[in-house]
């Protein structure tokens, strides 16, 4: 596990953000807010596939008064997951106007280019409304700096400011110094407000991979809120999962990051809970925190131009998959678990030794027997048509036996 920058901690509902906490998944909702039954459908999906915090756009007066019956209509479900409103133009009307909308949600998103400081940094009582009413409330916010919304004003100083040195900066690095500032100049003001400093987290979304990693640096010496990685924009497709994943985890490598949200765009119709299983996958990945048992699987090469054991690894992802979510309730640390399925003798007995459990298929040519490892030593070797479904049933035995302490 990788040391974790220290913050404060931040209770967001049922969850906590920052210091020794697991990083937490959180994701947005793209329905029409007004539309119940669709965004509750939604948040159901997105909490299921694991995303322990969801954001809904709160932009109207119709938003708003819905949000207490999204709420109640979710808990009938029993869906828990702590509701964050975003707020932009707006959100200090409406949490006024709606004081059960603001009741009902666990934390506001604010962003002070939109409803922030003001120009020039005067400031804004509309940003100290929204202040106001978390106080209210007992409600953490999130500054959520955007460099694609950012205070002008501010930016304008800092730019005047920078064309009077001797030596001035780029105008992107001047660009990068005003979003961290106004992230940090907001969560300033919040507490002279009288916001408790563990009520406040802090992000910074740009959409380059260099410029992300940059701001998220800065603000990680200059504070110790909470902060909450992304990248903005990030796209559709591989380009957005390749993009968030290289910005982000540079971050959890340093041990920068305690919330964590990709911002996929999806297809016309594609599934929501994208987003979520590839920030799981990027935790995971960079050994943050484990979800799911994790699955190595042979890339493959001119010794394995059979297909079987690319067929045997997606069997097995799909039979975890299937599994993983009984096994849980019963056995919590299977989400550890690190299973090989390779494909000739090269590097295959030796992955497999190294996982908890694998097995190691035959390439082109070689013979026709599959030998599987437990816990690096060799177990036992199948052979004929049904390799598959015996490895299966070792796997489910594996389990049982190691995190049941032998319980059948």
């Amino acid at each position: 596990m990788l040391s974790r920058r220290h913050s404060t901690t931040v209770r967001v509902g049922n969850i906590f953000v920052g210091s020794k906490h697991p990083v937490v998944v959180q994701s947005m909702t793209n329905t029409d807010t007004t539309d119940m039954e669709a965004t509750v459908a939604q948040i159901v999906e997105l909490a299921e596939a694991g995303s322990e915090l969801v954001r809904i756009t709160v932009n109207t007066d119709a938003a708003a008064e819905a949000v207490p019956e999204i709420v109640s209509r979710l808990q009938e479900k029993g869906c828990y997951v702590p509701i964050v409103g975003d707020f932009h133009y707006n959100g200090h009307t409406l949490l006024t106007h709606y004081p059960e909308c603001a009741k009902n949600l666990a934390k506001y998103r604010i962003n002070p280019g939109n409803v922030g400081i003001g120009k020039g940094g005067r400031r804004d009582n509309n940003f100290r409304q929204m202040i106001d009413v978390a106080l209210k409330n007992d409600k953490p916010v999130r500054i959520g700096v955007n460099w694609g919304s950012l205070d002008q004003g501010l930016l304008d100083q800092m730019m005047e400011a920078n064309a009077g040195l001797e030596n001035p900066a780029e105008a992107n690095d001047v660009l990068m110094a005003t979003i961290v500032e106004s992230g940090l100049r907001s969560a300033e003001l919040a507490e002279e407000y009288g916001l408790a400093h563990d009520k406040i987290i802090i992000s910074a979304k740009v959409s380059k991979v260099p410029d992300l990693v940059r701001v998220y640096r800065d603000l990680a010496v200059r504070c110790d809120y909470p902060l909450h990685l992304g990248l903005t924009e990030a796209g559709m497709g591989n380009r957005g999962i390749v993009a968030s994943a290289a910005g982000i985890s540079i971050l959890l490598a340093e041990g920068i990051g305690d919330t964590v949200r990709v911002s996929l765009t999806p297809s016309p119709g594609g599934d929501r809970r994208e987003e979520v299983r590839v920030a799981q996958q990027i935790l995971q990945s960079t050994a943050v925190r484990s979800f799911v048992p994790q699955v190595s699987a042979c890339p493959g090469c001119g010794r394995t131009t059979s297909s079987f054991f690319q067929e045997l690894g997606q069997e097995i992802e799909s039979y975890l998959d299937t599994r993983i979510g009984e096994w849980k309730k019963i056995y919590p640390e299977v989400e550890e678990l690190r299973v090989a399925v390779m494909g000739c003798i090269v590097n295959g007995p030796g992955e497999s030794k190294h996982a908890d459990i694998g097995i190691s298929l035959p390439g082109t040519g070689e013979s026709p027997k599959a030998p599987v490892y437990a816990d690096g030593r060799y177990f036992k070797t199948l052979k004929g048509p049904n390799i598959a479904e015996e490895f299966m049933q070792i796997l489910e035995d594996y389990v049982h036996q190691r995190y049941g302490a032998g319980n059948p």
